[in-house]
């Protein structure tokens, strides 16, 4: 078998370097919650399937904060 008739496999080439380094990961444009800790009462920024820990005392209760935009409900 002739060394220059063997082909490898084709594809597109592997992403290495600063291209793969570059390329923007959906959990970095995830939107963070904002809580507070129940023990030392510091505002915390969490993203999604980051831990539920205050970045301050390390408690692990923490009280999501109430939303801003105006709730109304109708009585019967």
């Amino acid at each position: 078998m002739n060394k220059d008739s063997y082909q490898g496999p084709q594809g597109p080439p592997p992403l290495s370097g600063p291209q793969s380094a570059a390329t923007p990961r959906a959990s970095d444009n995830a939107p963070k919650m904002l809580y507070n800790c129940a023990d030392c009462g510091t505002e915390n920024e969490i993203k999604p399937k980051e831990p539920l820990r205050c970045k301050e005392c390390g408690h692990r209760i923490m009280y999501k904060q109430r939303t801003k935009r105006m709730v109304q409900f109708e009585a019967r």
